[in-house]
């Protein structure tokens, strides 16, 4: 029988840990640096193996690969659920870390800047998740908060949760972001709908629904700035 040949075999400056260490992280394939995190492979992968055919599934991207559910990533031969949730918190700490590091403006003035401050968060999900940004009479954001997660072509939004909120927050506006796994950018007509319930609600409570935003990967869609509205 055939010796399967690990990564324990191979020379000491071409292993994952040995190579990061001796030659620094920019030397490193995404898949070896996924190797990293994963730790070992299976019976018939390496880790790097492993990582390499994670990849590969998620369409050579690692956007791809963030936007593998727990589920999904368990179906994968070799991921286990210490595997999965090490992948899935990977990515949920790049989310944080963009949206820290993002530039802190003392007002949100544009779609563009309102978008930026939740594409983060949505951008490589599977699933259609709504966000509200809170704002002051001089557009300061207050608060941004998720209100509703939905599936993969929508997500309800309760405009009677959305107003509670921006009263808790003493918000005189708000803006709504939701994204779009599909990569479609065009509203539907729930989106529409539902924009047109939430701006007459808003308007009776004297709050102004400045924008509703569209993330779909790096691009996004604005009701403001195309006359949705």
């Amino acid at each position: 029988m055939e010796k399967r040949i690990t990564i324990k075999d191979w020379s000491a400056e071409e292993r994952p840990r040995e190579k990061f260490i001796a030659k620094g992280a920019q030397s490193m394939s995404n898949a070896e640096l996924l190797a990293i995190l994963i730790g070992s492979g299976n019976r018939k992968y390496n880790a790097v193996e492993l990582a390499r055919s994670l990849l590969q599934e998620a369409g050579g991207r690692l956007g791809g690969l963030g936007k593998f559910e727990f589920e999904e990533l368990l179906s994968f031969s070799g991921i286990g659920r210490s595997k999965a949730l090490i992948i899935m918190a990977l990515f949920e700490l790049a989310r944080r870390y963009q949206a820290e590091i993002a530039p802190t403006l003392a007002a949100i003035y544009s779609s563009e800047n309102a978008a930026k401050a939740i594409s983060p968060f949505v951008k490589d999900l599977a699933h259609e998740e709504c966000w509200v940004m809170y704002l002051n009479r001089a557009n300061r954001l207050i608060n941004k908060e998720k209100v509703s997660s939905g599936g993969v072509h929508s997500t309800v939004f309760d405009v009677k949760i959305i107003l509670k909120r921006a009263m808790a927050n003493l918000a005189s506006s708000i803006i709504v972001v939701h994204n779009h796994p599909s990569g479609t950018l065009r509203p539907g007509a729930q989106d529409i709908a539902q924009t047109k319930r939430l701006k007459e609600a808003a308007k009776m409570c004297d709050i102004s629904l400045l924008d509703h935003i569209i993330i779909a990967g790096e691009s996004y869609y604005s009701f403001a700035d195309s006359g949705t509205f």
